[in-house]
């Protein structure tokens, strides 16, 4: 009973015991769980301060670095500023000088006026008394020779119109023969005051494009900033961009038609793109220029294929597109070379002549047309040269060298295309005349030759190129012929407006007639 009761004691005990130092345990346990914790926190917290610091430490540096930045720029500006302040105050002080010359140049110019107007009273002065004087002299030598003023100057000018007319003719009509003398060298000197009378009348609608913009701020950027980008069109397409006071609109200038085209094309693709900056015009024109010689080439081969030609030099091809931007007083080019080919091969068809060879000479005709802006000479030792270049047919080359009439036709081709690049270019309507002012250039030419006394008739002929003059025998005698041909000739150039020259010929006829009976 004691051994139970001792062991229910010590279990208890031990119980006790166990239960104590669990307690214990738990305690101790917590107590470093405690410490580990806070020794975690410690930590946590020395890390944010130091990460605090971190950060602060970067965003005083960035700080530093954004007022250095922002001190240099306030620096620079106000450089700028300071160097816009001197170009300012200098152009005032030229302001001023130029100011104070000029009102010097007007005090100047005061003085000289009241100068000018006192001499010129003096002289007025003076002048009324020769007046007069001159005035009294008349009237006495009018009351001795009892002959008046008028009578007087009336009775030598017609003693001195009879005695010179027939010597003026007669002077007229040796000029007229020495003139023949030296045909050629007139010919050129009428060509070149033809070139410039052609140039004056019709070079600013031939050698300019005008571009419509959507606005006129785009002007702006068109020039860009100090220019660069005005700058940079104009050297890479190699016109002249004129930029006025014209609303909404420039115009780009150039004696290239082909050139002027692609840089309108350039622009127009810079104004719709909206990116207007050096880099961006080279690439758009590099782009431009690759898509016209394609284009020049697609229209060279329409062209053949139309006119039913064989196979050409796929440069010469090139050059035929080119003529598409080419006119000729309002005539353009290759629509004028497809009907001279036409013609020509309608005219060596009806002789039986070569019509595809035919056909092939009027095309290239005016070939050299295409880049005589590209070279010196005329357009007919171009084109000679070009298809000598791309060997072509002797007849294509004689051809090509005599439809001006520089030299003598070798062949009946040859013929046949200057017929049909005459019959191209005068009919109405063709360079830029229309039917009706056509008429009536005919009408006015046959108006003033029949102005003239002792004319019988008169006959506009060859599409207004000659005025024949038929005049009436017996009133009419061969010196003066020649001067009312003179006369003709001079009203024509200061009454009218033609193209080219007007070949003048006055007729008189004397018939002797008997009938036998």
């Amino acid at each position: 009973m004691e051994i139970t009761t001792m062991s229910i004691l010590a279990l208890i005990i031990g119980l006790i015991l166990g239960s104590i130092i669990i307690i214990i345990t738990y305690k101790l346990n917590e107590k470093r769980n405690e410490n580990k914790a806070r020794k975690i926190i410690d930590n946590a917290r020395k890390e944010a301060e130091k990460y605090k610091r971190d950060s602060i430490l970067e965003l005083k540096e960035e700080s530093y670095n954004l007022k250095k930045e922002v001190e240099a720029e306030i620096k620079e500006k106000k450089l700028e500023l300071k160097e816009s302040e001197e170009r300012l105050m200098q152009r005032e002080q030229n302001l001023d000088k130029r100011d104070e010359m000029i009102q010097n140049r007007d005090a100047l110019l005061d003085q000289k006026d009241n100068n000018l107007l006192n001499k010129q009273k003096e002289i007025q002065e003076k002048e009324e008394k020769m007046d007069q004087l001159l005035k009294d002299e008349m009237e006495n030598l009018e009351k001795i020779a009892k002959f008046s003023k008028e009578k007087a100057h009336d009775l030598i000018m017609k003693r001195v119109e009879e005695s010179m007319n027939k010597e003026i003719i007669d002077y007229i009509k040796e000029k007229e023969s020495e003139a023949k003398l030296e045909a050629q060298e007139k010919a050129k000197n009428l060509i070149i005051n033809a070139m410039q009378r052609y140039a004056n009348d019709v070079t600013s609608e031939q050698t300019v494009s005008v571009i419509e913009l959507p606005n006129d701020e785009m002007k702006g950027r068109l020039i860009g900033r100090e220019g660069r980008n005005i700058r940079t069109i104009e050297a890479v397409t190699g016109v002249d961009l004129i930029i006025d006071d014209t609303p909404e609109a420039i115009v780009i200038s150039s004696f290239d038609p082909f050139r002027r085209e692609i840089a309108k094309i350039t622009i127009e693709t810079l104004i719709k793109d909206g990116r207007i900056h050096p880099a961006r015009i080279e690439e758009l024109y590099d782009k431009v220029l690759k898509d016209m010689n394609a284009k020049v080439t697609e229209i060279g081969n329409d062209t053949i294929r139309e006119l039913g030609l064989n196979k050409m030099d796929p440069e010469l091809v090139n050059i035929i597109g080119k003529l598409k931007f080419r006119t000729s007083y309002g005539q353009n080019g290759l629509q004028h070379s497809k009907e001279v080919a036409y013609l020509t091969g309608l005219l060596a068809s009806e002789l039986g002549e070569n019509i595809n060879l035919a056909k092939r000479a009027g095309l290239l005709h005016d070939i050299g047309k295409a880049i005589d802006f590209e070279m010196e000479g005329s357009h007919v030792e171009i084109g000679e040269n070009i298809a000598k270049k791309y060997h072509e047919d002797e007849v294509v080359i004689d051809a090509i060298a005599s439809h001006h009439g520089d030299k003598d036709p070798q062949s009946v081709i040859a013929v046949l295309v200057q017929i049909a690049d005459t019959l191209s270019a005068s009919r109405p309507g063709a360079r830029n005349d229309s039917l009706e002012n056509y008429i009536k250039r005919l009408e006015q030419l046959e108006s003033l030759g029949n102005s003239f006394e002792g004319v019988e008739k008169t006959f506009a002929m060859q599409a207004g190129r000659e005025v024949r003059v038929i005049v009436k025998p017996d009133e009419i005698d061969d010196a003066k012929s020649y001067k009312i041909a003179r006369d003709l000739k001079e009203k024509i150039e200061n009454e009218m407006q033609y193209p080219g020259t007007i070949k003048i010929t006055v007729i008189r006829e004397t018939r002797a007639e008997e009938q036998a009976k």
